[in-house]
């Protein structure tokens, strides 16, 4: 990582701001030694906070902000704050101050705001929000989560381009492979959106990369590095997953708190229970990405802690130093030629 990679950071959103936000920059700010941080908020609240977080002295920037996005105020409200901290933040990025946002606030203020801001990088149509999760094999990173719910079968190629690239950048892996989420795996399933952008992909430049189309159970079994939907089913399918995760561990719970013996067990079993908690850790997984704007942005769930922001800080910064956006001008150049050589075209259906 450069010396220039600066973060403009939300101070005040999320449910445990502006405390868990300072603790976790002061986590990253250890575990990231070249990072800036541009901090938007509260400096009554901030400064007595900033203060005892010893890894951040020197490296930040605080600037005031006298307006707050509550967590439940709807986004059109929130576009006409303009000394908001989110706002403010966002602003940084768009001013060149800094290369990415993080925050932990209003993700419908979030979204509304990056994009009228920022905007779409050239050649995205729209934008998608990926996020990873884990799987038998591995962590699999999935998109869109619920940033678009009308879309075609260019915007699904669009999709699956940048969650390659995310793939490489965050997960490490040099040639990830990728799938269409579909009804079925056989290619005569779905719609003309999906059979569509499937066409297109297989004919493209990373066709060696494209697995077709994957099911639900595909996700967790890990079959694809990148498991490509819309934003209806993506979030559909993200909320699930989460719920049978919290309904594990809440079953686990019971099992071992049946009675004498199955505490027995626990004492036995503990180790291995430790390290399945601490790969299902939903802190892990903390960062979810607005893929094909004009700067990076991460949103942290609002109610995760330190280490959890801290996280969210991670995938930023990795981002930022990879220069992420750059690979996806390259990508959409390469899909672009192969569809004006002799290659078919992509059919719009939304």
């Amino acid at each position: 990582m450069s010396q220039s990679s600066k973060l403009a950071v939300d101070a005040m959103g999320g449910d445990h701001a502006p405390d868990a936000i300072i603790a976790g920059l002061d986590v990253a700010a250890e575990r990231q030694p070249r990072a800036f941080f541009i901090i938007f908020g509260d400096e009554a609240r901030l400064i007595p906070l900033l203060a005892a977080a010893k890894h951040l002295a020197g490296r930040y920037e605080l600037r005031h902000c006298s307006e707050t996005v509550a967590g439940d105020m709807k986004p059109t409200v929130a576009l006409r704050l303009r000394d908001s901290s989110m706002r403010r933040a966002i602003d940084a990025v768009l001013a060149g101050d800094a290369q990415g946002v993080v925050s932990a606030g209003n993700t419908g203020a979030l979204l509304a705001l990056s994009k009228i801001v920022l905007k779409s990088l050239k050649g995205i149509d729209r934008p998608a929000m990926a996020a990873t999760a884990p799987s038998a094999k591995g962590d699999v990173v999935m998109l869109d989560l619920g940033l678009n719910v009308v879309y075609d079968a260019r915007n699904l190629v669009e999709f699956a381009l940048m969650g390659m690239i995310f793939a490489r950048i965050v997960l490490g892996l040099p040639s990830p492979s990728f799938g269409l989420l579909n009804i079925g795996s056989e290619e005569g399933k779905g719609d003309d959106t999906l059979r569509n952008a499937a066409a297109t992909l297989r004919d493209g430049p990373f066709s060696e990369q494209f697995y077709g189309f994957v099911e639900g159970h595909d996700i967790a079994a890990g079959t694809v590095d990148v498991v490509v939907t819309d934003g209806f089913t993506g979030n559909v399918a993200l909320k699930t997953g989460e719920g049978a995760l919290k309904l594990v561990g809440d079953l686990l719970r019971r099992v071992f708190n049946a009675g004498p013996l199955a505490k027995m067990g626990y004492i036995f079993a503990r180790g291995a229970l430790k390290r399945l908690k601490e790969t299902l850790d939903p802190r892990r997984y903390n960062g979810a990405v607005l893929l094909g704007l004009n700067g990076v942005v991460v949103k942290s769930h609002g109610g995760t802690d330190a280490l959890g922001f801290a996280h969210a800080v991670d995938v930023a910064l990795d981002m930022v130093a990879h220069d992420f956006n750059s690979h996806i001008a390259d990508a959409l150049a390469a899909m672009d030629r192969a569809i004006l050589s002799d290659e078919p075209v992509i059919h719009s259906n939304g």
